[in-house]
């Protein structure tokens, strides 16, 4: 367990260092070199050397940033020196014991410290030791009492002639206050003076414990020891540490099976280790003194310790890390000036970045080396060759996987492309992957290599040429596929750049081709895309890293491609990265992008990195010369894993079966969200002035997390040595992926001057009480600076399910409490203020005066009723608001992609019945003269005929396309509506689920108000009596002078007082309780109301979804006949009819149609008026029915005459034609509408009798 075991080992150091060596330390710039004594202190804090004169200085050893020895250690250059080592003669072995101690605040400002041995390969020794000192994970991770340490390991070394410390090194140490300082030593019976000495025998480890306990009191953590303690009792005992552990210190995520909770016998261990009372620790009992000590120790790191070494899975594919990346990694200073410079390389590399940037350009004659600069700048020059030599020495100090070396080659001349292959053979030798590994072939498909199996190995990203690479032998063994893919990549590759043939071509650039370039150069892309061709030499170097230029997500889909790279600019990345923010993470999840800087950051700022590692982009290069917020986050996340300079993705961004949008707001699937609340409780020796300070919270993560930074008050007094905020915490409630964020700490001056700060993955955060060990600019920990500060870390859980979750973590205690209020509600007493009411105190005559009730009759005074918040007023807030809004656009989406689908029916069936009318004209004007028709008026026309050539019968074409257009508006309409009616009543969902989670909020907001109210009451009550028993008091005083009655008289007011107070302070507690229960009354009902609401909601929502679906009919029908009536009026007319209102009514148009066809027969066939009466008589018999609907057998008819009410209705214009040679039977069938269309045409009662 980590509380109790640490997990790193500790910073072992070699005898040999701590006894010390003879060197010549050297100084160029002196040209003085001076025999030293170089040792390292036991515990591996400082790096110091001894003069003859016993002049001591010192390094620390968390500045130094490279210890180098023979070819790679420095040279004097001064004549002088050179002459004393002796560098002349060709025989000198100067080299052999050559060190260099490389330290300084950041990469650019370094120090070099030159020592050589007086015997050959010491300096080997010392390089390797020391460096494996200084890289030891625990070294800048240590924890607060390490950098205590550090502190009296100094005074003890810094002695002066006579053996002792001098005074004036405390007054040194600790500048912000001499006075305390002074206090402090004074205390500890120490000398305080400015020219005294201490003897070091007389300042021991135990004896600055106290010192620094007087410097710098802890009032907070003795707060937090009395609330442990046993209870009067100075001490802890070791039940007590414990529960606090198990409490406070340990992370309530943890499973208590896989990491159980800190046991009793295992913590005497922790009060051995730092409790100073031997006493307390034979007793088993931790003092306050030692509960500051162990806040202090590792075991309260503020974060996990097992994720410094390498604990993630190394044998991912390359495109699987986030790879710590470098941009113009040559530069020093800005982008146009700046001084270019290949220490650079050497430290980045150290610092653990394994991608590094070189633009390569043509050298000038005679030499024609190949240099490194910044085109079109005033940027200083610096050789190709050396630039590979100090990533050869300095590739795998730090760090054994693999380095990626981005050329941006615009050396257009194939002999000095040559010279750098061969520089990057012959120097890197077997570093210097120059062929695909039998494993991973170059086919699309293929995963790419992990950083495992290409342990120790250089990469190389250069433009690749296939037409040479295809010459080579060794590519022969790639298939035809895989050789069309590739070609593909040189015309690609040729996008990116101009093609330029020989290099006398090359020589003869025109003014407005500079004119160009120097435009490109100013842009956001700058001269990235001004790249020459790779020649042979330089493409055979090319394997798993190539660049083209992006086409689109789509095409590299396609193609699967994972070793092909494209780069892309901020502001390019960026517009992708909103555009297609799921698209993007799945392109990273398959091959690998790099992203740099924009041009125009000609002060190397830097870009906030967090967005495109939220996208999964690999090689997120920044400017390393720039100490800026991003460039700290970068070093302050890949200080983990090893320092190693890969960072395993989460498992959303690798797996190809899960997608993940780095813009979402919701929770992420299988992801649990965390809540991180901190709590900024104390500094300690923040700065060396005394000044007003403050702290500011940031988080970085998702652009969905919630507020992004805090800032505590300024303190109200200047103290940098002990300043305390007594503050609300700092809650970030809902970090939706825990892995993907990080938080910033730091502290500033009161003018905004910065102090220090900490960067720390949220997933990597403790919870408990920990000191923050602050650290610079560069991310090298600061010796002094700390804060003190509670984190608590949970699974993100919604109110609504807040108190689900407590009672399922914590049953036991969930029905203890709901107990505890049920009783307390039985329980309570009724009619407490009329009893409380009654004087309870000394009788007037017994005292100068008798005990006031007011303040009784204040404490039962009525209140204002409690109010909550109503429907209303939680549908105004802005939550609310804006999930409305949200609803309604949605509402509004599908309204209108609905309304297109209706668009497009009706003018496809637009386009239809214009073209059968086209074809319907032509077979009219096709006719013969003879032949044409009459019109007919439009009144004839009607579907009763049925079909053929009857004049009246709409085209057959026409009506089954006006039924199929009748059906499909019909079916676009309910699922419209049914589509609508679940979207509402998810909707309804939503808005109630909202309204009852920001109910909640606002009660429990209204609990909070209401007992800060019941205990400002409380207090005014007190006070008030307290007033009066003052009054009493003094008046008392005036009225009696006898010493002994005074003293009587005193006693009783006070007891009258105390028993007022109590049953005061008991009305009170009763009237708030009652009143905080009316209210949680108010709250359960709005509650329900809400919830009932809901029924409310649904029923409305269906009776407007059955309304909307019985006045769809007529909306179709309107629909149709609009789309009908431009061409054909007749058939569209018979939409428009209104239906019948009953069976008779259908029927008397029936009969009125038959009346005109008989009498137009008659008059054909001369038949006289009787027959064509019986003809109607018997037909309407067989019906059954007479015209109006009654039975023919009904007396009431019989009177009737049929020829009366047929002669009514007849046209007198008939037109129609009919068969005469048929039956009465026969005439009618075929003269009626047949059974389909009669059926389409009666009332439902009518096709019931049919």
């Amino acid at each position: 367990m980590s509380m109790i075991t640490p997990i790193l080992p500790p910073v072992e150091v070699k005898s040999y260092l701590s006894k010390g060596e003879r060197f010549i330390k050297w100084d160029d710039e002196t040209s003085l070199a001076s025999p030293v004594i170089l040792r390292v202190d036991p515990k591996g804090y400082y790096l110091y050397w001894t003069f003859q004169s016993k002049e001591m200085e010192f390094v620390e050893l968390t500045s130094i940033r490279d210890t180098r020895f023979g070819k790679f250690a420095k040279a004097p250059k001064s004549q002088k020196l050179r002459e004393v080592f002796n560098l002349d003669f060709p025989e000198n072995n100067f080299l052999a014991k050559a060190l260099t101690i490389v330290t300084g605040p950041d990469m650019v400002d370094l120090t070099f410290h030159n020592f050589v041995s007086y015997k050959e390969n010491v300096g080997k020794a010392w390089a390797a030791d020391i460096l494996s000192v200084v890289t030891n994970p625990l070294v800048p991770n240590a924890c607060r009492y390490s950098f205590f340490e550090k502190i009296h390991v100094k005074l003890q070394l810094q002695l002066n002639s006579e053996g002792k410390i001098p005074v004036r090194n405390f007054f040194q140490m600790f500048p912000a206050d001499r006075k305390r300082v002074e206090q402090a030593l004074n205390s500890c019976h120490l000398s305080k003076g400015k020219n005294d000495a201490i003897n070091p025998e007389d300042f021991p480890e135990s004896v600055f414990r106290t010192f620094l306990m007087q410097l710098c009191p802890r009032p907070e953590i003795d707060e937090i020891f009395t609330s442990y303690h046993s209870k009067a009792k100075p001490y802890m005992t070791k039940v007590h540490l414990t529960k606090f552990i198990n409490q406070k210190q340990r992370d309530s995520r943890l499973n208590e099976l896989i990491f159980p909770p800190a046991k009793t016998e295992q913590v005497q261990g922790l009060i051995e280790k730092y409790e100073p009372s031997v006493i307390n620790v034979q007793r088993g009992q931790l003092s306050p003194e030692g509960m500051v000590w162990f806040l202090c120790g590792s075991e309260n790191s503020i974060t996990s310790l097992d994720k410094i070494p390498i604990y993630q899975d190394m044998s991912q594919p390359l495109s699987h890390y986030f790879i710590n990346s470098s941009h113009n990694t040559y530069l020093t200073a800005g982008q146009f000036s700046g001084v270019s410079s290949p220490e650079m390389y050497r430290q980045t590399l150290l610092s653990g970045c394994r991608c590094v940037e070189l633009d390569c350009w043509k050298g000038k004659p005679p030499e024609e080396e190949p240099i490194i600069t910044h085109g079109f700048t005033m940027t200083t020059e610096i050789l190709f060759k050396d630039v590979i030599e100090a990533i050869a020495e300095s590739a795998f100090k730090t760090s054994p996987y693999p380095v990626i070396l981005s050329f941006e080659n615009h050396v257009d001349s194939p002999k000095q492309q040559a010279k750098m292959a061969e520089y990057c053979r012959t120097i890197f030798g077997d570093m210097l992957l120059t062929d695909a590994l039998e494993k991973y072939p170059l086919k699309p498909g293929n995963l790419l290599p992990s950083p495992q199996e290409l342990l120790g190995k250089i990469l190389i990203k250069n433009k690749k040429n296939q037409s040479f690479a295809n010459q080579d032998k060794k590519a022969n063994s790639c298939d035809s596929t895989s050789s069309e893919q590739t070609s593909s990549l040189s015309s690609d590759n040729s996008g990116e750049g101009p093609e330029e043939g020989k290099e006398a071509e090359n020589e003869e650039m025109t003014e407005n081709a500079d004119e160009e370039e120097m435009k490109q150069m100013q842009s956001d892309e700058g001269t990235a895309s001004q790249e020459a061709t790779a020649y042979e030499e330089m493409s055979s170097l090319v394997n798993y890293i190539q660049p083209i230029k992006f086409d689109s997500f789509e095409v590299s889909a396609q193609k699967n491609q994972s070793y092909v790279v494209s780069s892309f600019v901020e502001t390019k990345a960026y517009e992708l990265l909103t555009k297609f923010p799921v698209q993007f993470v799945e392109y990273n999840k398959r091959q690998m992008s790099r992203i740099y800087p924009k041009g125009t950051r000609m002060d190397s700022s830097n870009y906030m990195p967090q967005m495109f590692w939220n996208a999964g982009c690999q090689m997120v290069a920044l400017n390393f010369q720039t100490m800026d917020i991003p460039m700290q986050q970068n070093m302050a996340l890949f200080q983990f894993n090893g320092c190693s300079g890969y960072l395993l993705k989460h498992e959303f961004m690798r797996r190809g079966d899960k997608q993940f949008d780095p813009f979402t707001v919701d929770r992420i699937d299988v992801v649990v969200a965390n809540t991180v609340s901190i709590t900024i409780l104390s500094g300690q020796f923040l700065c060396e002035k005394c000044v007003k300070t403050y702290v500011e919270v940031e988080l970085f993560g998702l652009p969905g997390d919630p507020k992004r930074k805090y800032k505590t008050k300024v303190t109200s007094v200047p103290n940098t040595i002990n300043p305390v905020w007594k503050e609300e915490p700092f809650v970030f409630e809902k970090i939706l992926m825990p892995e993907l964020a990080s938080l910033r700490v730091a502290v500033f001056e009161e003018g905004g001057k910065f102090i220090g700060h900490r960067i720390i993955p949220i997933d990597l955060i403790r919870s408990g009480y920990h000191h923050i060990c602050l650290r610079s600019e560069s991310n090298m920990p600061l010796t002094m600076p700390s804060l003190f500060v509670y984190v608590e870390v949970t699974d993100y859980v919604p109110d609504v399910w807040a108190d689900l979750s407590q009672a399922l973590s914590n049953p036991i205690k969930h029905s203890k409490a709901n107990e505890c209020k049920s009783m307390k509600v039985k329980t309570a007493p009724s009619g407490e203020i009329s009893s409380a009411s009654k004087p309870n105190g000394i009788p007037g005559q017994n005292g100068p005066k008798g005990l006031p009730t007011s303040g009784v009759q204040d404490a039962a005074k009525e209140i204002t009723e409690p109010q909550t918040a109503n429907e209303e007023e939680l549908q105004k807030q802005k939550g609310f608001l804006k999930l409305q809004k949200k609803q309604e656009k949605e509402l509004k989406e599908l309204e209108r992609r609905t309304l297109k689908r209706r668009e497009e029916i009706v003018q496809k069936y637009t386009s239809a019945f214009s073209e059968l009318y086209t074809q319907a004209n032509k077979r009219k004007n096709s006719l013969p003269k003879g032949q044409k028709k009459k019109s007919i008026p439009d009144d004839d026309y009607g579907s009763v005929w049925g079909a053929g050539e009857i004049p009246g019968k709409g085209d057959p074409q026409v009506l089954e396309m006006k039924r199929k257009m009748e059906e499909e508006l019909t079916c676009l309409g309910e699922e419209q509506y049914e589509t609508i009616l679940k979207k509402k009543e998810q909707h309804s969902n939503e808005q109630i689920s909202k309204l009852i989670e920001l109910a909640q909020e606002r009660q429990v907001a209204e609990l909070k108000i209401l007992k800060e109210a019941a205990d400002s009451d409380t207090k005014q009550m007190k006070k008030k009596l307290e007033i009066k028993r003052l009054e009493r008091l003094e008046c008392m005083s005036k009225n009696t002078m006898e010493k002994a009655s005074q003293e009587r008289l005193k006693k009783e007011i006070n007891n009258s007082h105390i028993q007022e107070v109590v049953q005061v302070l008991q009305l009170v507690s009763d009237k708030w309780a009652k009143n905080q229960q009316k209210l949680e009354e108010k709250q359960a009902e709005g509650l329900q109301r809400i919830k009932e609401r809901e029924d409310q909601v649904q029923k409305e929502l269906q009776e407007e979804y059955i309304e909307k679906l019985n006045s769809l009919a007529a909306e179709v029908r309107d629909l149709v006949y609009n789309t009908m009536v431009t061409w054909f009026p007749t058939e569209a007319k018979s939409l428009k009819k209104e239906p019948k209102s009953s069976a008779a009514e259908k029927w008397e148009a029936l009969v009125a149609k038959v009346s005109h066809v008989e009498t137009f027969v008659s008059s054909l066939t001369g038949e006289n008026k009787a027959k064509t009466k019986d003809l109607e008589h018997d037909k309407l018999s067989a019906m059954g029915l007479v015209w109006d609907g009654t039975p023919a057998s009904d007396p009431a008819r019989n009177g009737t005459s049929t020829e009366s009410v047929l002669s009514d209705t007849q046209d007198p214009v008939i037109k129609h034609t009919c068969p005469i040679n048929t039956d009465k039977a026969d005439a009618l069938e075929q003269c009626s509408p047949s059974n389909e269309e009669r059926r389409e045409e009666e009332p439902e009662e009518m096709v019931s009798i049919h």
